[in-house]
């Protein structure tokens, strides 16, 4: 890609009013969630307090936010990782009675029939037989995607927006049971195969609620820190690059601290396929007026433009 995208930036300890300004700051002319059904797709990878997954008063934001730019219909969709169960995180997370008092739908994903999902290739060579994805992320009219700002231990490096895409994918295949992750997970290029999911589908707006962060450990638990940001953006590979250089003004793992952003794999090989900006100085990074957000951006932007 070669065009410049916008990542917004805002300091706030409120969620709501974080995300609507982020929103707001993308200068987005024309809504795409216009009369649409809405897929919303938070990170439920475990039951763990927010940063370890998504927290509930940024869905509900999320939710209204999206009712007054137009959405016809909203529908969280998710899965847990590694041996969580779906069901019993979002119920811990009370998701349920959320869904049930804003209005909106709830899909847990692994909980689909057969006929739901669909096997699909993934071009890029990584996967051995492609992957299954349900169809309503195949057929949506629009979908939001809300990720937290945290490292990865056990593979991944980080994971933000990139790798909220493992959470679309089936864990096992609902045909004949081949383990999808176990396949990732071995491999070599676990990072390559992040990024290369991401074709799959398009989100049209990105929000990380980046009030706090694990900078090393996670995706469950870790170190914690307080950026007290919210971030958004309509380019995924944009608002992760603008993530991981937050994560380096603090003491973070090796693999994300080293080398250059844009060589790191997920975003090397997610620009490599065009799913979002190829490289730093695309990237506009827009601040809200207020002074602590102009100098956090200037912070970050420092980190990005020395690599």
């Amino acid at each position: 890609m070669s065009e410049r995208v916008k990542v917004s930036l805002v300091k706030s300890e409120d969620r709501e009013v974080g995300i609507r300004r982020a929103v707001e700051l993308l200068s987005v002319v024309e809504s795409p969630f216009q009369d649409a059904h809405v897929i919303l797709k938070p990170n439920f990878n475990s039951d763990d307090p927010f940063p370890g997954s998504t927290h509930v008063d940024t869905l509900r934001a999320l939710v209204v936010l999206l009712r007054e730019l137009g959405a016809a219909e909203i529908t969280i969709a998710d899965r847990a990782g590694g041996s969580w169960v779906t069901s019993e995180v979002v119920a811990k997370k009370g998701i349920p009675q959320l869904a049930e008092e804003l209005g909106v739908g709830l899909v847990v994903t692994d909980m689909q029939p057969a006929e739901a999902w669909a096997r699909v290739d993934v071009a890029g060579g990584h996967w051995k037989r492609g992957v299954e994805i349900p169809k309503l992320f195949l057929e949506a009219e629009a979908i939001v995607q809300t990720c937290c700002l945290k490292t990865h231990q056990f593979g991944g490096h980080f994971t933000l927006s990139l790798k909220n895409a493992v959470g679309v994918i089936a864990k096992d295949s609902v045909f004949d049971g081949y383990g999808y992750m176990r396949e990732m997970h071995g491999s070599q290029h676990i990072r390559e195969m992040i990024a290369e999911i991401n074709q799959l589908y398009a989100p049209n707006l990105v929000v990380m609620d980046a009030l706090d962060a694990f900078v090393r450990g996670g995706p469950a638990t870790g170190v914690l820190e307080h950026p007290g940001m919210i971030l958004a953006s309509t380019d995924r590979v944009a608002i992760d690059a603008v993530g991981i250089a937050i994560l380096r003004t603090y003491d973070t793992t090796p693999e994300v601290a080293s080398g250059r952003i844009f060589d790191l794999d997920q975003i090397r090989r997610a620009a490599e396929l065009g799913i979002g900006v190829g490289s730093a100085d695309r990237i506009d990074l827009v601040p809200n007026g207020d002074p602590e957000s102009e100098s956090a951006a200037c912070a970050i932007e420092k980190v990005l433009s020395a690599g």
